[in-house]
């Protein structure tokens, strides 16, 4: 039996004072224009549609607004601390061998001097090869390119952590 309840986490972003769903939305993604054209689409019926809303709103973003976005993610390998959501999307590192660990490193270290910022890639469900092995496909792009695969990426975990927002139970 499907339920046909409005998740609480969306009504909390559809309702929520603006100060407050900013500050949630922040948190899913560190770039304020998009947070700025998801908290003006107010309210949203369903939970897919604030997804399209933000997949448009990731599409929109100048490559300014990607680098805010990109600037609030630490490095593969080395999530943020005390940061669980960091932690549980990294987790295909957690496991990882001491000498893939330090390869990462040497690898993210090539790419943000290469590209000026941090890897980006949605960890989420993958391994830290398969991490590793994007990072080294990538070293090879176009910074022009690399853009595009950064904005898809920060588009899938951007949908991630909003599916997380929208299904969260409000605090006691």
């Amino acid at each position: 039996m499907t339920s046909t309840s409005t998740p609480p986490g969306l009504v909390r972003l559809n309702t929520g004072e603006k100060r407050t769903v900013l500050a949630a939305l922040h948190e899913a993604c560190a770039s304020a224009e998009w947070a700025r054209r998801l908290l003006a689409g107010r309210p949203y019926a369903t939970a897919e549609d604030l997804y399209a809303a933000s997949d448009a709103a990731t599409a929109e973003l100048a490559v300014a607004d990607l680098r805010e976005a990109v600037a609030g993610h630490p490095p593969i390998g080395r999530p943020k601390p005390g940061d669980p959501a960091s932690a549980r999307e990294q987790r295909g590192m957690a496991g990882a061998s001491a000498e893939l660990k330090t390869e990462m490193l040497e690898l993210n270290l090539e790419y943000q001097e290469l590209f000026g910022h941090v890897f980006l890639i949605c960890a989420t469900g993958r391994t830290g090869e398969q991490m590793r092995d994007a990072l080294k496909e990538r070293l090879g792009n176009a910074p022009e390119r690399e853009w595009e695969i950064v904005r898809g990426e920060l588009g899938m975990i951007n949908r991630i952590r909003l599916a997380r927002l929208v299904e969260e139970e409000p605090a006691p």
